[in-house]
């Protein structure tokens, strides 16, 4: 598989990652076994970067991959795993975010623990912390560095006016953001920033949560799961609107000789050199159709047909809705 750098100064990765947040139950019932599955399949196939929150699962997907890594210790030196922190709640059980000193590091120690690593590839303030500024949490996150708990530091679901200021702090490996032909909003200006300061821009959720993909997620199933359930794109009248215009794209798809998921990771790879899909998924079949992106070769006439089945603008909804939205910073 390609290979593109994780950050200027940062390690060759497979240009198509694993998210990791399947390894948790956030798109329905999974087990360990299911996951080192998939962390098998992803050595076959060459996938490298292996991403991961201590918030997925409440630990479960970080623990996963620790039991893997405990099992096939030769796994360890092949994979670049990064993993994050700041979500958590206060003392009435509020969501907040927290990127004090005290809280990443004690949070990284956990993660370190639960991975089984003494040291991650890169490590991520998950959200920005509204008490501090970019530069205070930067500086919070360089200092794991020089304790070597982390190879490098990474942002979330920021703009690109901060990544600019936090890059005067301190080297920035890479941000993630959502980023798919679904969610096109990195086009403003995130993902031309990034390739300016030698930053890696990590597309999380390059399927559309399935809807970029052969098999969305059934009606009845999103239904039983609270994230999709209350996002505006999975609601009615949009969710029907939304399948309906992605046949297009499955269509095209099958036309090229290619699955659904591949072609939307292909057309991510063709955004820049500096840009690293992460699709996840508890499936190893479903696994295998989104790693086949990283072979296709689209041309100029490709991209040409893709625009106009899913033109920018297409989706019906809201990436996120009112409640979801809080944490990510807006931009443009």
């Amino acid at each position: 598989m390609e290979k593109r750098k994780l950050g200027a100064n940062g390690p060759e990765v497979s240009a198509v990652g694993y998210g990791a947040m399947s390894f948790s139950d956030m798109y329905g019932p999974t087990n360990e076994t299911q996951s080192h599955a998939i962390l098998n399949t992803c050595r076959d196939l060459g996938v490298t970067h292996i991403d991961t929150a201590n918030v997925y699962g409440v630990g479960k997907s970080e623990t996963a991959i620790g039991s893997y890594l405990k099992s096939n210790p030769n796994a360890l030196s092949e994979f670049t795993i990064a993993t994050k922190a700041s979500i958590t709640s206060d003392a009435d059980g509020n969501r907040i975010f927290d990127n004090s000193a005290e809280h990443l590091e004690t949070e990284l120690d956990k993660s370190l623990q639960r991975l089984g690593v003494e040291c991650v590839d890169l490590f991520y303030a998950h959200r920005l912390d509204p008490l501090l500024t970019p530069e205070e949490t930067v500086a919070n996150l360089s200092r794991l560095v020089k304790k070597g708990k982390t190879k490098a530091i990474g942002l979330s679901e920021v703009a690109p006016s901060t990544l600019r200021r936090a890059m005067k702090t301190y080297p920035i490996a890479a941000v993630q953001s959502e980023y798919s032909l679904s969610t096109r909003f990195p086009d403003l200006g995130l993902l031309q920033t990034c390739a300016e300061l030698g930053v890696a821009l990590v597309a999380f959720s390059p399927l559309g949560r399935s809807l970029l993909t052969n098999n969305p997620i059934p009606r009845e199933r999103i239904l039983t799961l609270p994230f999709l359930a209350g996002n505006p794109r999975f609601i009615e009248p949009n969710l029907t609107e939304n399948l309906r215009i992605t046949d297009g794209f499955r269509n095209l798809a099958k036309e090229m000789g290619a699955s659904a998921a591949g072609l939307a990771n292909a057309w991510l790879l063709t955004r820049g050199s500096h840009v690293l899909p992460i699709p996840g998924t508890r499936s190893v079949e479903h696994f295998r159709e989104s790693m086949s992106g990283a072979s296709l070769i689209l041309s100029e006439t490709d991209l040409e047909q893709i625009e106009t089945v899913l033109p920018i603008g297409w989706a019906h909804g809201d990436r996120y809705s009112r409640e979801q939205w809080d944490g990510p910073e807006r931009y443009c």
